[in-house]
């Protein structure tokens, strides 16, 4: 029954909760009749008269009223969830934790080589090749050099 409880839960909670936001910004505050209060003549508080409830304060009981109901009907259903939930033999929270498997240790970098095991053949190393050259200019040619832009003189 949760299964289906649960998701209505939430959505009324959500729907009640943006209703009670949208009454509350819509309610005119009682700040706004102070002003008439002290010369205006009204009768009651320093804040004006408590009157009855309009119904935006109405709508706005009720919204709480809903929200609220849908709050403990959440906790009663999580608790439910939790109660539902088998325990372990042990009791112990760390019960089904597998340790996370770490990489293999690497060679040190001191820059000493490990030593190889005797049943697995190595192939040998090729010593690292300097880069190739450019090929040297001819012997009788001479290096051109890039040309020199001309500026025209400035008089």
């Amino acid at each position: 029954m949760s299964a289906y409880l649960f998701p209505l839960l939430i959505a009324l909670q959500v729907i009640s909760a943006l209703t009670i936001i949208g009454l509350v910004l819509l309610q005119q505050g009682k700040g706004a009749d102070m002003g008439s209060s002290f010369g205006g003549g009204s009768a009651g508080s320093l804040f004006g008269s408590a009157g009855s409830a309009n119904f935006f304060s109405r709508m706005t009981k009720w919204a709480a009223i809903v929200f609220f109901a849908c709050t403990l009907g959440l906790a009663f259903v999580g608790a439910d969830a939790y109660r539902q939930a088998a325990p372990t033999e042990s009791g112990s929270v760390m019960e089904g934790f597998a340790p996370v498997p770490t990489a293999p240790e690497t060679a040190p970098t001191t820059g000493t080589v490990p030593a190889a095991d005797a049943s697995v053949p190595s192939a040998p190393v090729a010593a690292p090749t300097a880069p190739a050259a450019e090929p040297a200019p001819a012997a009788g040619a001479t290096p051109t050099a890039p040309a020199a832009e001309t500026k025209p003189a400035a008089q």
